[in-house]
């Protein structure tokens, strides 16, 4: 799957029924050796998309359960 595959899908946490956010708007921590995605890291954004803060979440790859058609569900542990 491509990066490209994955942009505009809505993040959803599974434990709290929220919505974290949506891939694209987020940054990745990449893992250099391997090339693999480690971690999504969620910004807090204002409206506009202007930078409320340092504030971030972050989400391991790992706890990722399902990738659908529109969005992304996550279950950590």
């Amino acid at each position: 799957m491509r990066y490209h595959d994955l942009t505009g899908k809505e993040l959803i946490d599974a434990d709290k029924g929220e919505r974290l956010g949506v891939l694209g708007h987020t940054d990745l921590t990449i893992n250099g050796e391997t090339g693999q995605i480690e971690e999504i890291v969620i910004q807090d954004y204002a409206m506009l998309g202007f930078k409320k803060g340092e504030a971030s979440t972050s989400i391991q790859w790992k706890d990722i359960e399902v990738i659908g058609e529109d969005m992304i569900v996550i279950k950590r542990d």
